[in-house]
């Protein structure tokens, strides 16, 4: 791979260092919902999410729609939900390995 590759890769995966955009990638899953649901849900000034929301768009990971004044997002691609996924998978069993070396240091 080259340099540019992986500097895009490295762009992608900056869309999962924030608790904000996983939380919105998972309210995503299902369906669309608009901008000011989206803020509600995540409790976000509409300021903030719309940084959160350019940045997801800019990478192709939503897409979006407007209808009069409102604009409602979805995921672009579902394969964006199997890396969330895979991630959180990581992550459980992690969680599972240092409980079991927690527990085995305590007893």
């Amino acid at each position: 791979m080259d340099d540019q590759l992986y500097a895009y890769h490295a762009e992608m995966c900056k869309v999962f260092s924030h608790p904000k955009r996983l939380e919105l990638i998972d309210l995503l899953r299902n369906n669309e919902m608009s901008a000011g649901e989206l803020g509600a849900s995540l409790g976000l000034a509409p300021a903030n999410l719309s940084q959160h929301l350019t940045m997801m768009r800019e990478r192709h990971l939503l897409v979006y729609r407007k209808e009069g004044n409102m604009t409602y997002y979805r995921i672009a691609n579902p394969r964006l939900l199997e890396a969330f996924d895979l991630l959180r998978e990581i992550l459980f069993e992690q969680i599972r390995q240092d409980a079991v070396l927690i527990q085995n240091k305590i007893s």
